[in-house]
């Protein structure tokens, strides 16, 4: 080939690659919509779109109010139920249970209030409290921590024991129609002082604050209506001498005739009791008696005025005894004692006692 044939050779060849690459750069979107295009052994760079990230204003969230922490349910302080209460609220209704005041019963119609703080009262709330925020058992019972003034205590007992002290009444004897009737006995009371003030302590530590019994030890009286035994009636006026059981309901065991003091020296009338028993007495003449000047004593035999018993009474120089005289029985005879036929006067002397009472009276 000649110089000038691969000259226009050469030229045509450079013409034609030009077109093609005119074209190319012509042809909308190849690249983007049909990914690259591999020619021969040349390959098209690869176009990333680049991405615009647009930025936003950030979210604010308001976080939800945290729970009150609650005591855990059927909690109590002392006696006072707080589960399901926050702390603050428990403290609260503590302090109001435990101000309300304590009643102490003494009986009907004996009611004593005392406020706590009387008695210097204070309960530990903070330590109680926080103990039961704490407590994780239902149920669980938190002590109550209380000071309180032992002298003020002391002494508010001291006064209820005084206040509320009662004395025995013992039984004793009245005349009634002419009959002798025993009066009730009425038992006295004590206070127990040292079980009062542990309760009273205790109730103030459980606030418990209902009626409060205080509790007394009973006095028996000395003499009950059925310690009296029996009891003697003298009757001056019809001349009668009647012996009765006493009781809560007397009754008459038997009536004797008797003589009593002529009017010139009146048995006398009252209430006596027998302080004197003899078996086959004596008689000595009674001192000062303007009618036994001059006598002298008489030892027990046939001829003893006294008889065969004697009982004398509380009134000086005054005894039921027995009599040889039986026709002066039923009559005012004597010079004041009271005169009795001797087998009569023998029985009576079995059924008496020192200190049986006799009443002498007009009828």
């Amino acid at each position: 080939m000649n110089r000038g044939v691969k000259i226009a050779a050469v030229s045509a060849c450079a013409a034609a690659g030009a077109i093609v690459a005119l074209l190319f750069a012509l042809a909308p979107g190849a690249g983007a919509d049909d990914g690259p295009t591999t020619t021969g052994t040349t390959t098209a760079p690869t176009t990333t779109a680049a991405t615009t990230t647009v930025p936003t204003s950030p979210t604010t969230t308001t976080p939800a109010p945290a729970q009150p922490k609650l005591i855990v349910a059927g909690v109590r302080v002392g006696g006072t139920l707080v589960g399901g209460l926050t702390t603050s609220e428990a403290r609260e209704l503590v302090t109001q249970r435990f101000a309300r005041p304590l009643v102490l019963v003494g009986g009907p119609g004996a009611r004593i209030v005392v406020a706590p703080s009387d008695l210097g009262a204070t309960p530990d709330l903070v330590k109680a409290v926080g103990v039961a925020g704490r407590v994780r058992r239902p149920g669980f019972v938190v002590p109550l921590d209380v000071n309180f003034s032992r002298p003020r205590v002391e002494r508010l007992v001291s006064s209820l024991a005084q206040r509320f002290h009662r004395d025995p009444v013992d039984a004793s004897l009245v005349l009634r129609n002419l009959t002798p009737v025993a009066t009730k006995d009425v038992p006295g009371r004590r206070l127990k002082e040292v079980v009062t003030a542990r309760a009273i302590v205790l109730a103030l530590k459980t606030q418990q604050r209902g009626p409060l019994e205080i509790p007394f030890d009973a006095i028996k009286p000395a003499v009950t209506g059925d310690m009296l035994g029996k009891a003697i009636v003298i009757r001056r006026g019809s001349n009668h001498l009647y012996l009765y059981r006493v009781g809560t309901k007397p009754k008459l065991i038997r009536t004797f005739q008797v003589a009593t003091g002529r009017s010139q020296y009146p048995t006398p009338l009252g209430k006596f009791e027998v302080v004197n028993k003899q078996l086959d007495p004596w008689w000595y003449p009674p001192a000062g008696s303007a009618w036994a000047v001059g006598a002298k004593p008489i030892p027990p035999g046939p001829g003893n005025p006294l008889g065969t018993r004697w009982m004398g009474l509380s009134a000086p120089n005054v005894g039921i005894h027995g009599t040889p005289d039986a026709a002066s029985i039923g009559y005012s005879a004597s010079h004041g004692c009271i005169r009795m036929l001797i087998p009569q006067v023998e029985w009576l002397f079995t059924q008496v006692d020192l200190g049986t009472p006799v009443f002498i009276v007009a009828a």
